[in-house]
């Protein structure tokens, strides 16, 4: 009897499915980068080469004015300071924001998971219940209780509102990564005669690492991008860096500067995408294990 080889049968590297596969990745990648591609290159011309009319054609002569322009003195309305002020408006608006959010959010899965008391599955589904509620449809009330805390037209309203429409998704999260840790780390801990914070201290924050990157993009992205809470909440000093681009994009005095536009729109995303692309393979990890259980 001959000797048959052992392991799996090599592939076809050029299979119809695999063909097909590659194609369709293709062509989305190509659908999503387009418009980025447009943005770069226009950003990158003068309106003289801009008015030619090639879209897609790469700048002949490379200038980065349109990107100083955004950054320090494209008009938003009747103020003529760019978009730095609403980069630090985000900043000041996105941080405290996201230390709030995911920190108590990850408290609330911990106890929700390991310390189970009363209620506390009731208390679970009110939460989640809250975060399929519209934002449209809170606004007025948190314009009600945002004034009677003193706070509206501030960046604290802003701040105190992405902090409790983050919680519930969050608070989720994390109760699904800990509940996918195993439990007997938490006996152990508790044989070894650590409490609630000790636990949740040296135990599963160590362990998290994953899903608290998660946590990060979500709310970062969320925040930074968001348009509605900033230009309700915030109060015309502290608009940020959206609505400072929608008032740039949509200026309709003089000419119309599709470079700048296009600078402005970049410098917006663009805290984003870094963040994404720095921890985007932690951000993969911890979807993945926090959807093991539920």
């Amino acid at each position: 009897m001959k000797n048959e080889p052992k392991g799996p049968r090599p592939r076809k590297a050029f299979s119809p499915g695999r063909i097909m596969l590659y194609s369709i990745l293709v062509v989305a990648a190509i659908y999503y980068a387009l418009p980025l591609y447009i943005m770069i290159v226009t950003s990158l011309k003068g309106m003289p080469e801009i008015r030619m009319g090639n879209i897609f054609a790469p700048p002949v002569e490379v200038t980065f004015a349109p990107w100083v322009k955004a950054w320090d003195s494209a008009c938003t309305g009747l103020y003529c300071e760019g978009l730095k002020v609403g980069f630090w408006n985000s900043v000041k608006i996105t941080v405290p924001s996201v230390i709030v959010s995911i920190a108590v959010a990850s408290v609330n899965g911990y106890a929700l998971v390991n310390w189970k008391f009363k209620g506390s599955e009731f208390f679970f589904a009110v939460l989640i219940f809250g975060s399929f509620i519209p934002y449209q449809v809170m606004l007025y009330p948190l314009v009600i209780i945002t004034r009677e805390l003193g706070i509206f037209g501030s960046l604290w309203a802003v701040i105190f509102v992405h902090t409790i429409f983050g919680m519930p998704l969050l608070t989720l999260i994390f109760r699904n990564y800990f509940a996918a840790l195993p439990e007997e780390l938490f006996k152990a801990a508790r044989v070894d005669g650590a409490g609630f914070w000790g636990i949740y201290w040296k135990v599963l924050v160590p362990m998290a690492t994953p899903i608290f990157v998660v946590a990060v993009i979500l709310q970062v992205t969320g925040i930074w991008n968001d348009f509605l809470f900033g230009i309700v909440f915030a109060g015309q000093p502290n608009f940020p860096m959206t609505v400072q681009l929608n008032n740039i994009v949509n200026t309709t005095q003089g000419i119309k500067e599709y470079n700048v536009n296009m600078a402005a729109t970049m410098l917006t995303a663009m805290v984003p995408l870094v963040i994404y692309f720095v921890s985007g393979r932690f951000f993969v990890r911890g979807i993945a294990a926090g959807a093991v259980k539920g």
